[in-house]
């Protein structure tokens, strides 16, 4: 449902008539058997890897009534892939997110890695996207703290630029008791990189 909402908000005669103008900037011929399609396929394309661009990650978490819980909720190695706004080309790895739940407050597990997709399927820098991941949860959830880590490769350092495949980024973000106990903080690292 989240996709297809998103999906019907793009332009996708643009989408097709730019990428035609694309191909013709770098001296193809979209006429040419290869390519005739290739507009259309680039348009539903962008539908699938970019329809977080019209979705709220906050959309997909329900608070859980379940008093008692206040640990360490963690889910790690959580596969992304996601697009950066400054050369369009993917960039792609693992995001951990943990959380510690206020008020009985939790959320099922698989929702987190559903804050994950949803915010990665967009046009975005890994630090921004790692913010997002955690703003949303802090959100929509409430807990006393969430840490969100992201590790990446980014396709424009491998592919172009410094030409360097396998350099990974990583990214974190801390908020609420994570960020005020670094006893608590340390904890949650040690469960991700363990």
């Amino acid at each position: 449902m989240i996709r297809q909402k998103a999906v019907l908000a793009m332009d996708c005669d643009k989408i097709m008539a730019a990428v035609r103008m694309f191909l013709e900037g770098i001296g193809e011929d979209p006429d040419r058997p290869g390519l005739v399609e290739t507009p259309e396929r680039v348009a539903r394309m962008c539908g699938e890897i970019l329809y977080g661009t019209h979705s709220e990650p906050t959309e997909v978490i329900k608070a859980l009534d379940a008093p008692g819980h206040e640990e360490i909720v963690l889910v790690k190695d959580i596969s992304f892939y996601s697009t950066c706004e400054h050369h369009l080309l993917p960039f792609l790895g693992k995001a951990h997110v943990a959380y510690i739940p206020a008020g009985g407050r939790l959320c099922g597990i698989s929702k987190l890695a559903r804050v994950v997709e949803i915010a990665s399927r967009r046009l975005s820098v890994q630090e921004h996207l790692t913010t997002l991941v955690a703003d949303s949860i802090m959100k929509a959830l409430k807990p006393q703290g969430v840490i969100v880590v992201m590790e990446a490769e980014h396709l424009c350092m491998t592919m172009r630029g410094v030409q360097k495949p396998g350099a990974k980024t990583v990214t974190s973000v801390v908020r609420g008791i994570f960020r005020e106990r670094g006893a608590t903080r340390a904890e949650a690292l040690s469960l991700i990189y363990s």
